[in-house]
């Protein structure tokens, strides 16, 4: 499928930005280091890769984990309308 969203000629990081959040891709490495109890929150675009990678890191040991459930797109329609939808 094509996007036909302006969003997605920007980079990931860029489409819709959280202050704090980090490319899972890029620090997957410097996160599984962290200390187990570290709260982490997962997002992604529609909530399911996010469940998927906070299950991941349950069973690498971490036990305080979030996932935004609906992903960015249900927060810009639910909470943050300043988030953009792409």
């Amino acid at each position: 499928m094509r996007c036909r969203s302006s969003t997605c000629a920007r980079p990931r990081s860029a489409r819709a930005a959280f202050a704090g959040a980090r490319i899972l891709d890029d620090e997957e490495n410097a996160l599984l280091a962290l200390p187990k109890d570290t709260p982490l929150a997962f997002l992604c675009h529609h909530g399911q890769s996010s469940r998927v990678v906070a299950e991941r890191f349950r069973t690498a040991g971490f036990s305080h984990l979030f996932n935004v459930e609906g992903g960015i797109d249900a927060w810009s329609q639910r909470v943050d309308s300043s988030v953009p939808r792409y």
